[in-house]
């Protein structure tokens, strides 16, 4: 008879293969839209007048538990009419969470002009992703710019999904992909969200604390069989660096990576025409290459390659003792 945890990780396992085969199809409606078209409608009605904070902790808690216990219903009424309609919905519903194959299209969709020196269509592409102004930038920033959010979703996009599925499956996955749309969609620092958004953003930050500092370390576990990687320094720039970046989680893969690759990243951001310096991170060796959207990618792959072979290693060891 296995665990619950076991159950959890044939589950992820069999997740990663569907987001991997057809990632999120338009067809299908997606969860995350759901939840977002909720949040949008609350917080018109809420973020108004007093006790925004405890309004805006309200919406956290409605939105959260409200995923949460929506999956578990789901899953609980498909298990009465044949216990592998449940299985199924896990699955799909855990796929939902993570975003591996979206990633990746992204990065290689801002790549593809590059290589055709399509400098316009490049920055297009970039703005899908990045909230930074892209209209300007030159080839080096463009690649800077998929390089940092390749890293840094590989914790919020893949990472944390996996690690929240290992603990509660399909809801508590789900209630993790609510807080992360919440943190998107509310948690600015600016003068509508600061108040309101300010618990989505303080648990975002909390529910991705474990995630991004085993994505970091799992890419580097990966990085021993890349030849190219700078590994030897990697691991000291990242403890160095990943308290330079203005999110306590995001320094921690977007370092490593920088590590890895023996660049920079880093440095002067736009948003809305306003000048923004985010510190430097790593140890320059080389320039930024095109080619490195798609190394960026390949340790992407490898933090949950690492991660989904250590669980399975876990109860192999489990099991032997």
């Amino acid at each position: 008879m296995m665990t619950t945890f076991e159950l959890n990780i044939y589950y992820i396992a069999f997740a990663v293969m569907l987001d991997l085969l057809i990632g999120d199809p338009r067809w299908i409606p997606h969860p995350v839209i759901i939840i977002g078209k909720f949040i949008d409608v609350i917080e018109r009605r809420w973020n108004r007048n007093h006790h925004i904070k405890m309004k805006g902790f309200f919406l956290l808690v409605v939105i959260a538990c409200g995923a949460y216990l929506t999956i578990t219903g789901i899953i609980w009424l498909l298990s009465l009419v044949h216990p592998l309609l449940s299985l199924i919905a896990e699955v799909y519903f855990i796929s939902t969470t993570i975003a591996m194959k979206g990633l990746q299209q992204a990065g290689l969709e801002v790549m593809k002009p590059l290589l055709q020196n399509d400098l316009p269509k490049a920055r297009l592409k970039l703005s899908y992703i990045v909230g930074r102004d892209t209209e300007d930038l030159p080839k080096s920033e463009i690649v800077r710019g998929t390089v940092e959010t390749v890293a840094e979703n590989t914790v919020d996009g893949i990472i944390s999904p996996i690690f929240w599925a290992i603990i509660g499956g399909a809801p508590l996955a789900m209630a993790y992909r609510a807080i992360n749309t919440l943190d998107s969609m509310v948690g600015y620092k600016n003068e509508r969200y600061i108040d309101f958004g300010w618990a989505s953003a303080r648990c975002d930050d909390l529910a991705n604390y474990i995630p991004a500092r085993l994505t970091a370390f799992f890419m580097w576990i990966f990085a021993v069989f890349i030849p190219y990687s700078k590994r030897k320094n990697a691991l000291l720039i990242t403890f160095r660096d990943a308290k330079k970046h203005p999110s306590p989680n995001g320094g921690w893969p977007e370092a490593m990576t920088a590590g890895l690759l023996g660049v920079i990243l880093g440095g002067e951001n736009k948003y809305q025409g306003k000048v923004s310096y985010r510190a430097e991170m790593g140890k320059y060796y080389r320039p930024l290459e095109i080619d490195d959207i798609k190394k960026s990618i390949v340790y992407m792959h490898g933090a949950w390659i690492v991660f989904i072979l250590t669980l399975y290693g876990g109860v192999l060891l489990f099991h032997l003792i």
